[in-house]
């Protein structure tokens, strides 16, 4: 018998009213091996009451007891971090190690997190006129609501709960429908830890789910990762509900190699970099741009490796998995298709590799194009698969030329071994995320995530201080204590003094 996923609502599995439901398959053998229910409206009303009733104790619940409930989620999941890497395999076909790398990351946001009572501390300033002091104090929101992707079902969500939780919000977590289960351990996982019944809740669905959200008058903040296109729509209708919205979008990764770079280096990254996770990383790098004489040798060291990797099951060590639907798969050929009907160079082609694998997994081998051109539909769009593609340019001035045009910002690298030609680039590059000799340059759950241009709507970016400041609200008080002196009348502005 097929499992059923159902949500989670108030700290247990909540069946859904409609009987809307979608299949959830294994990517490396093509089976079905799911149903999840998708949430009506009316489920997501019942969602959002119960976050709105547990909202108010959760708020008043002290810094020191939250604490020690992140503390505890995040030891349970320290312990038990193999278990949601399988999960992750299971329904997204990432290997097992690029699966536990995703959890790690994911539970630096937890660390981070239970830093809290330092993040939200106020400051205070003593007679700041005269018998006046001033204070200022962080509070949470209220109900969140957080729209994952499927690439990431772990690590992206955990770029925004802990963070919310920790802060006092409550949080409905609508996961993609591709990759549900993910969400579901998480919430058991936080029941475990002591979290109250009602803060951290979980439904599932398609665009209905994701726009009764984005309408629902009691949800004060979305945090959402997905394409550009519907990370505008969700930008637009949620901030049209007047509510803070933080929405990253798609990504065209550019990694730059000048002559003077390591070029043993930069082929081992640019492989690691542009088809691990199958290609399916907003952060992947998609454009390798070879300037001047290096670009001969840099592609022959690129195909040498890519032609090693092993492409199959996820659970079976190979180096890289399938795509995540069937219908990503062939949207994955067409762009290969078409990359060579185009004129550019198919170095490397991935369409006919024999996976191992058993079934009728989503598979697209590892494809490597050279004199790819701006024009060329392999480089305008986001391809989200494993095509990477190589443009030749001239000169450092034109290959920041090349990324400064392009109409996304989320990440880009330099390799080379000149420091001054490293530091013009990460100056003078319009993109929010910068790697010298680092290909995927995530910062650390200290520092905040996020690009510039069409790859971020909003202007607040992810964990760091900027999603603690994005998950509360500053409040600042002005205080004297009554004195005589003080006393009468006076319509004047009040002044400093």
């Amino acid at each position: 018998m097929t499992r059923r996923i159902d949500h989670w609502i108030n700290g247990k599995l909540y069946q859904g009213a409609d009987d809307q439901s979608g299949d959830v398959t294994d990517p490396a053998t093509g089976q079905c091996v799911a149903r999840v229910d998708f949430a009506s409206s009316t489920d997501v009303d019942i969602a959002v009451a119960a976050a709105t009733a547990a909202f108010p104790a959760w708020a008043a619940t002290s810094l020191a007891k939250r604490t020690t409930i992140m503390f505890r989620f995040r030891e349970l999941l320290n312990a038990r971090a193999g278990e949601l890497a399988a999960i992750i395999t299971a329904e997204h076909g990432k290997v097992l190690s690029d699966a536990a790398g995703e959890v790690a990351r994911g539970q630096e946001v937890v660390e981070f997190a239970c830093g809290i009572p330092h993040l939200v501390k106020g400051s205070f300033t003593s007679s700041a006129s005269t018998q006046v002091d001033v204070h200022s104090v962080r509070e949470p929101l209220g109900p969140v609501a957080v729209i994952g992707p499927f690439n990431f079902p772990a690590m992206v969500p955990m770029w925004f709960f802990p963070l919310a939780i920790a802060a006092g919000n409550t949080v409905v977590l609508k996961p993609s429908e591709k990759v549900p289960t993910a969400a579901m351990w998480l919430a058991e996982l936080w029941r475990e830890a002591g979290l109250p019944d009602g803060v951290f809740n979980v439904v599932h669905g398609g665009s209905t789910t994701v726009d009764a959200l984005l309408k629902h008058p009691d949800i004060q903040a979305v945090s959402f990762v997905g394409s550009t296109p519907v990370a505008k729509h969700v930008y637009t209708a949620g901030t049209a509900a007047g509510k803070r919205v933080q929405a990253f979008g798609g990504a065209k990764n550019h990694m730059v190699v000048l002559p003077d770079a390591d070029l043993d280096l930069a082929a081992d990254q640019a492989v690691n970099a542009g088809y691990g996770s199958a290609g399916e990383r907003c952060m992947a790098i998609s454009v390798c741009v070879a300037v001047g004489d290096c670009a001969d040798a840099l592609v022959d060291k690129i195909r040498e490796r890519t032609v090693t990797l092993r492409t199959g099951d996820g659970r079976r060590g190979c180096d890289m998995g399938p795509l995540v639907t069937a219908a990503s798969r062939d949207r994955v050929r067409s762009y290969i298709d078409a990359g060579a009907r185009e004129g550019a160079t198919l170095v490397v082609d991935g369409r006919g590799v024999e996976p191992d694998a058993d079934g009728d997994g989503f598979f697209v081998g590892p494809t490597l194009f050279d004199h790819v051109t701006p024009d060329m539909s392999i480089y305008t769009d986001e391809i989200f698969g494993p095509v990477l593609g190589v443009v030749r340019v001239a000169t450092h001035d034109e290959a920041l030329a090349l990324i400064n045009s392009n109409p996304y910002g989320n990440g880009t690298a330099i390799f080379t071994n000149n420091g001054r030609e490293a530091r013009r680039f990460q100056s003078q590059v319009q993109v929010g995320m910068i790697g010298v000799n680092v290909p995927v340059p995530v910062p650390m759950a200290y520092y905040s995530f996020g690009g510039w241009k069409n790859s971020l709507f909003g202007d607040t970016h992810a964990h760091g201080s900027e999603g603690v400041h994005f998950f509360t609200r500053a409040k600042v008080v002005t205080s004297r204590w009554p004195d005589q002196a003080n006393a009468g009348l006076n319509l004047t502005f009040p002044q400093n003094a």
